[in-house]
């Protein structure tokens, strides 16, 4: 079962990473903030209703196999807690690429999570990471350092410190999703109520941003369709591949096998925007594809179904 949960997080990573060609090619008039809310209250409200009904067959099939945890208020705040978190991703991210561009921004934010996640996951389990996770994530890491830093043949990028900061925030903001989640999942709750309930508070806490945005370019056809493959594409269809994924894996490896969004991003940018990319950052990209081959490889024996000691 662990290549086929390490193919559902790859797959979740290839629909995130179409989000910048989606915006690129999307109209004129949009901001990230307006992009942002509409994705979310659009991508959570689907991730709600696709993963509840995957929820209620999974409980019919396995009602009688184990009984559905309590929700008490340490699972409650958890499922919150993811759901704040996706929220706060989104200025985050946008913040970090808005100051030091999208090759720095995004470097930062995808080339932090991983480790950060792998440095939560060991805080919380006091577990340490495998050799191959080590191994594979340093490698990743460096091939999407390289990808952002060589970025497109004659360009450059910017080091604005509070860029930085908000494109590491956003790193933050996945580890503690890819951790949450894991914890619950770990406590008996099923990956479609988990991703269920964070894509409902995440739509509900950008809702209230509506009345605040420019929503005009909403009215030309390649705005909604724009708005529906953000939301639907990837944030429901996206999320609930990468939290079944993560049932099977640890939350250090899923954050890491995420890394293959950059690697989408760049060979859309060059294929169906044009792209060229510098002799640094086609390294980047084979280093980067080296990396998640490793974890992928390393994955095939299955993991400790129950790495955290949960409290009752």
């Amino acid at each position: 079962m662990g290549v086929v949960h390490v193919l559902a997080v790859l797959a979740a990573a290839l629909l995130f990473g179409t989000t910048g060609t989606s915006q690129a090619l999307g109209p004129d008039g949009t901001t990230p903030l307006s992009i942002g809310v509409m994705r979310m209250v659009i991508g959570g409200t689907g991730l709600a209703i696709i993963a509840f009904t995957l929820a209620a067959r999974h409980r019919r099939r396995t009602r009688d196999a184990a009984p559905r945890p309590r929700l008490d208020a340490k699972a409650l705040s958890l499922m919150v807690l993811t759901g704040a978190c996706l929220a706060l991703y989104q200025p985050l991210f946008f913040l970090g690429t808005g100051r030091n561009g999208v090759a720095v921004g995004t470097v930062v934010a995808l080339g932090s999570a991983p480790i950060l996640a792998g440095l939560l996951e060991w805080a919380l389990t006091r577990r340490m990471p495998s050799p191959t996770w080590m191994l594979a994530t340093a490698l990743a890491t460096a091939g999407v350092v390289l990808l952002g830093f060589g970025g497109e043949a004659g360009g450059a990028g910017g080091t604005d410190p509070i860029g930085l900061l908000g494109s590491v925030g956003a790193g933050a903001s996945f580890a503690v999703i890819a951790n949450a989640q894991r914890r619950l999942l770990d406590a008996g709750w099923d990956p479609f109520t988990v991703v269920g309930a964070m894509g409902a508070s995440s739509a509900i806490i950008f809702a209230f941003f509506l009345p605040f945005v420019d929503l005009r370019w909403l009215g030309t056809t390649s705005g909604v369709v724009m708005a529906l493959w953000l939301g639907l594409g990837t944030i429901s269809v996206a999320y609930v591949l990468f939290t079944w994924g993560l049932s099977g894996l640890t939350a250090a490896t899923a954050a890491t096998l995420t890394l293959g969004e950059p690697l989408t991003a760049a060979v859309l940018g060059i294929v169906v925007l044009g792209e060229r990319l510098s002799a640094l950052a086609v390294v980047g990209l084979l280093v980067l594809a080296a990396g998640l081959a490793l974890l992928a490889w390393g994955s095939r024996a299955p993991r400790d179904p129950k790495p955290y000691a949960v409290e009752a």
